[in-house]
């Protein structure tokens, strides 16, 4: 049975009347397959904000965990 198949079936056990989550749970799920999706101000801001505190340089982890006193 493919999982499609069962998700059918599953879904035919459920009453109409409460399958108001599923349909919803569906939808968000179709909205993210394989769609790029814009950011919006709010995300746009985040991105600003990011690209004035990145200075380019970069750490490895074994650079972060020895600065931290940590082994890994």
């Amino acid at each position: 049975m493919s999982n499609k198949e069962r998700i059918l079936q599953l879904i035919d056990d459920v009453p109409d009347g409460k399958l108001v989550f599923v349909v919803d749970m569906l939808e968000s799920l179709k909205a993210y397959a394989g769609e790029a999706i814009k950011p919006d101000e709010w995300d746009l801001q985040m991105i600003a904000e990011a690209e004035r505190e990145n200075d380019g340089n970069t750490m490895t982890i074994d650079e972060v965990a020895k600065e931290l006193g940590i082994s890994i």
